[in-house]
């Protein structure tokens, strides 16, 4: 794992582009097509839905080649309800924006308001396209014309699978071909509106670029996040996947998809750069949108049958065949000769929501492990088929991303064996007295320290890291570990049950939690289970050494790498031991995961004490 992770620093690279350069007149500039995905009317309520869309509708650029296209999956009769409202309201919201330079143009983000649910009614199997917009019939109230508006929902039938993402986002590139057809689009996940209006632009600097165009599929912009709170409890920002590793990947074929906030130059989703040329998606002028013809040619292409036609999903488009599609597209169009650009501006270009509960953070990078896994273990291996395709150090960055949830058999090792050794005495490292001993204390301050001067040079700040490593540590024990067997059992044909919390907390004592660093549990879940076990093992054995190193200044010498690292777990879990003891309110951990985690724990040391017996006898 840390060869394959060098790959990353083999040449780092920094980008700056100058969008005045740009032509200025409307007749030199390409269509852009904005795609926004959306599935749970519950947990992605309406409203957000409507905002993010409202702020791309709100961009500074040419409303008539403008559109945004909404793929409603949950086929929700309130979330088509919330954006024909969001349509009205932005004959008035554009205007107020372009007149007060509003910077932050998602109406949820500027006026801070809460988020709201309601009943979304059945998921519909027919098809539903509906402009709420046309640039060429309806203006705002200042005389302007407005963007497309276009809301979608795909046919879905339980015979033929959809494919989540991947799918709605096909859908989306043919129906938008019909409709559109603009040779740039910008995916968007319905949570992460747009926070500065310029940057359509900031990406055409580079897919204008005449050296780069040609062979650009496309402009990542890092996936950044409002309303964290001061310690960043659960790792949100996750500065090695969104900041550290795109930089790595910019000196090489440039970064990976990572789902949301990038801009695509359309051709390069129908195949390699020798194959896909300009004159196969060339917008062929300016269509009537709810023409009888061209309603009938989209509602055709957003059915059923176009799942399996041609190469969708497998030689063309968004690829299906893993659960982070974004991470798999972009490995297999660079494996195309494709190249990519990281860009990261100082204001961020894009702003969403952040997980405000434990279980959501875990959950959520469990089900990035499944994906990364069935790209590793697929017949595009980074290791193998990369390696050839792209070059080798892409591959081994691919690679080093497709198995990071590897870390999970250290990790859980390290969290357990040393500690339990400790409560046995039975020394697993060497002496501090022994030579050996400095190469230990080299390796943890090397590798710790470089990760703490990677973290802070792309902006990070030390307590941050501190939560950001602490993160890393319960990530390895939980979902990773979760996410690796789940994978395993997958393959072997066995299935695994999702775990499915309901918390009694309401939204407003989850936020006021968070806001307080305070992790929220709520919940019964083995995610917790086990932390709780590693927490108590931990401190046991710490309070054991340190009670041996009072008596005995030997078991010092003997074990003090042991009692160090029992005190660093310790020093980590300290909000899981706040939210098992002391914490009264809804997000502490519940009575029964804190027995469960104290009868596992009686359970590890009566069993070594029961094996160290059985030995003793045989002997």
């Amino acid at each position: 794992m840390w060869l394959l992770s060098q790959g990353s620093r083999w040449l780092p690279i920094l980008r700056r582009e100058f969008p005045r350069l740009l032509p200025q007149e409307t007749s030199q500039l390409p269509a852009l097509d904005v795609f926004v995905c959306t599935a749970d009317p519950f947990n992605e309520p309406p409203e957000n839905v409507a905002s993010t869309a409202l702020s791309a509708m709100a961009y500074d650029y040419p409303a008539e080649l403008l559109s945004v296209y909404v793929s409603d999956d949950g086929g929700s009769e309130l979330t088509l309800f919330a954006l024909m409202e969001a349509a009205k309201f932005a004959r008035y919201w554009l205007p107020f924006c372009r007149e007060n330079g509003v910077m932050e143009r998602s109406p949820e983000a500027f006026f801070e308001r809460g988020n709201g649910q309601g009943d979304a009614g059945e998921v519909k199997v027919s098809i539903l396209i509906q402009v709420l917009c046309e640039s060429t019939k309806d203006k705002d109230i200042a005389g302007h014309p407005l963007p497309n508006l276009i809301y979608m929902s795909r046919e879905k039938r339980p015979a033929s699978p959809h494919h989540f993402k991947a799918g709605a986002l096909n859908a989306l590139l043919r129906v938008s071909e019909v409709m559109t057809n603009a040779p740039v689009l910008l995916t968007l996940d319905c949570d992460m509106h747009s926070n500065d209006p310029h940057s359509p632009q900031r990406a055409l600097c580079y897919l204008l670029d005449p050296d780069l165009a040609p062979s650009l599929a496309f402009v990542q912009f890092p996936q950044r996040y409002r309303r964290l709170n001061a310690d960043d409890i659960y790792g949100a920002e996750m500065r090695r996947f969104f900041l550290i590793g795109p930089r790595g990947f910019n000196g090489l074929r440039g970064t990976d998809y990572c789902g949301t906030g990038c801009f695509f130059s359309r051709r390069s989703l129908y195949g390699p750069p020798s194959v896909a040329t300009a004159s196969y998606y060339e917008s062929k002028g300016c269509r009537v949108l709810q023409s009888e013809l061209v309603l009938q040619k989209a509602h055709d292409a957003a059915s059923c049958r176009f799942m399996h036609a041609q190469d969708w999903g497998y030689e063309i488009g968004f690829r299906y065949g893993s659960l982070v599609e974004d991470f798999y597209t972009g490995y297999r169009l660079h494996c195309e000769g494709w190249r990519s650009v990281f860009c990261n501006p100082d204001r961020p270009a894009f702003l969403g929501d952040a997980p405000k509960t434990l279980y959501d953070s875990l959950t959520q990078s469990q089900r990035w492990i499944v994906g990364n896994y069935q790209v590793a273990f697929s017949r595009y291996c980074p290791l193998l088929y990369g390696t050839k395709n792209a070059s080798l150090i892409t591959g081994l960055c691919y690679m080093h991303y497709a198995l990071w949830a590897v870390w999970c058999f250290p990790i859980t090792v390290y969290a357990l064996l040393p500690q339990l050794m400790l409560f046995y005495d039975k020394p697993l490292f060497c002496k501090v007295s022994d030579p050996w001993f400095f190469l230990y204390v080299y390796l943890v301050l090397a590798s710790y320290g470089q990760d703490l001067i990677e973290f802070m040079e792309v902006g990070g700040l030390i307590w941050r890291w501190w939560s950001d490593q602490r993160m890393w540590l319960i990530r390895g024990f939980t979902s990773s570990a979760f996410g690796t067997a789940d994978f395993i059992l997958s393959k072997i044909g066995v299935s695994t049950p999702g775990f499915n919390l309901t918390s009694k907390a309401n939204e407003e004592e989850v936020n006021t939690l968070y806001d307080r660093g305070k992790f929220f549990f709520g919940a019964s879940s083995p995610f917790f289970i086990l932390m709780g076990t590693i927490a108590i093992i931990n401190l046991s054995s710490f309070i054991f050494g340190i009670m041996k190193a009072v008596i005995s200044t030997s078991a010092v010498d003997e074990m003090f790498l042991q009692l160090l690292l029992c005190g660093f777990t310790v020093a980590n879990s300290i909000p899981v031991y706040d939210a098992m003891f002391f914490r009264k309110d809804v997000g502490k951990m519940l009575t029964s995961d804190t027995n469960a985690s104290i009868l596992l724990t009686i359970t590890f040391f009566c069993v070594g004490r029961l094996w160290a017996a059985v030995s003793w006898l045989m002997q």
